[in-house]
Parts: structure tokens; sequence; C-alpha cells
């Protein structure tokens, strides 16, 4: 590059040394060493010029197929995409079908299952109230008849002391003492048998309270855990629907 620049100046020294041709502003200059010099700037300049300008001449040509092969990738890029989005909805909604198939097949079997217990919880339930019933009727049943015998046991008792009453007031009727300690006596028999009576009257009761408490127990206790087992059916239904309602969003 020195060279280039060693020679324009030398150039232009000529040009400024050379004589003029009045009346004009031309002049003469040695063709030969204007010659000279301007193949030592040739030499002296650089290939990449030739190269810049090679590129220069081919500017709009490299310009136009880049923007030709640019069109075509954004075309080819947008196609891809077009047909990638496809088969990624296709695949979607593929996905989709088979989640939605498998969630109602799952309902499907918990909706049976449910059934099943319901059903299973049903009948140990009807099982339970009749054995319950059947076992409440035994107990009724035996707690009337030792009812039944006890007050009978008790008016027995009652009429025997009365009538032992009655006896003994007849045998002592004829003298005024003996006649008030017979009604005394049969006054205190009277009162004993009523008290006997009595006392056989609430233990009887207290023999049949005691055991319809222990049925009614036993009825509350079934009751419980037929409820539980309702509680725990309708908890696992809701989870799978609730799991079912998910896998569909």
């Amino acid at each position: 590059m020195y060279r280039v620049f060693e020679a324009l100046d030398e150039l232009v020294a000529i040009v400024e040394e050379a004589r003029g041709l009045p009346p004009t502003r031309n002049c003469l200059v040695p063709r030969g060493d204007v010659l000279e010099l301007l193949d030592d700037v040739r030499e002296a300049l650089p290939g990449e010029l030739d190269d810049a300008q090679d590129v220069l001449d081919h500017r709009d040509k490299i310009v136009n197929d880049a923007r030709t092969s640019a069109e075509t990738a954004v075309t080819t890029a947008t196609e891809q995409a077009r047909l990638t989005v496809s088969k990624a909805r296709e695949e979607a909604d593929r996905i989709l079908a088979d989640a939605k198939a498998h969630a109602d097949r799952m309902v499907s079997e918990a909706r049976a299952h449910a059934d099943r217990t319901v059903a299973a919880a049903q009948t140990e339930a009807e099982r339970t109230v009749a054995e319950g019933k059947a076992e409440f009727e035994a107990v009724t049943g035996r707690a009337r008849t030792e009812s039944e015998r006890m007050i009978q046991a008790g008016q027995a008792s009652f009429d025997r002391s009365v009538a032992e009453g009655k006896a003994e007031q007849q045998r002592l009727v004829e003298a005024t003492e003996v006649v008030r300690a017979a009604h005394a006596e049969s006054a205190r028999v009277i009162d004993a048998g009523q008290a006997e009576a009595d006392r056989l009257r609430a233990e009887c009761d207290h023999y049949v309270d005691t055991k319809l408490a222990d049925f009614e127990e036993l009825m509350n206790s079934t009751l419980r855990q037929v409820g539980r087992g309702r509680q725990q059916l309708r908890s696992g239904a809701g989870a799978v629907m609730d799991y079912a309602a998910e896998f569909r969003r």
C-alpha cells in the first residue's frame, strides 16, 4: 500500500510540473513515466480490492439470492411448524380421548364397586336389624314371661297372706283385745304382702329395663357401624369422581 501512495505522489508532482498548453488548462506529461507509475499503482493495489469490487458488482445478485434463500427457509420452516402443530394436536386429541376413556372406565368401575358395597352394607344392615329384632322379641318374651311369673308369685303370696290374715282375724274375733291384735296382725300381713308384691314388680321392671337397654346399645352400635361404612363409601366415591374431573381438565 505504501508504493501506491508513493506512485500517486509522483503522478501529482509530474502533473504539477508539466508544461501548460495555453490558452487551455491542458498540459504535456511524459506518457511513459505516467504509464509506468500507473502500472506500479495497479500492481501495488491488494487483490482484496478486486474481490471487493467483484462483491460490489455482484451485490444485487447476492442480495437477491440471500432473500430467495431466506424466503425458502421461512416457507419450509412455516410448513414444518404447521405439520408439527397438526401432529401435536392429533397426538393431544388421542391422549385426551385415551384419558377420557380411562377416566370413564375408572368411574364405571368405582360406581359398580360402590353399588356392590352399598348392597352388601344394606344386606348386612338388614340381617343385623333382623337379628336385633329377633333378639329383642326373644328378650321381651322372656322378660314378659318372667314378669308374669313374678307377678303371679307375688299375687299368690299376697292372696295367701290375705287368707292367713283373714283366718287369723276370724280366730281372734271373739275378744276385743284379740280382735285389735288380729286387725293389727292382719294389716301387717297385708302390708307385707303388698310390699312383697311391689318388690317383685319392681325387680321385674328392672330386669326388663336392663334387657331393653342392652338391646338398645346393640342396635346403636350396629347403626354406627353402618354409618361409618356409608361414610367411607361416600369418601371413596368422591375421591374417584374428583380424580376423574381433574383428569378431564
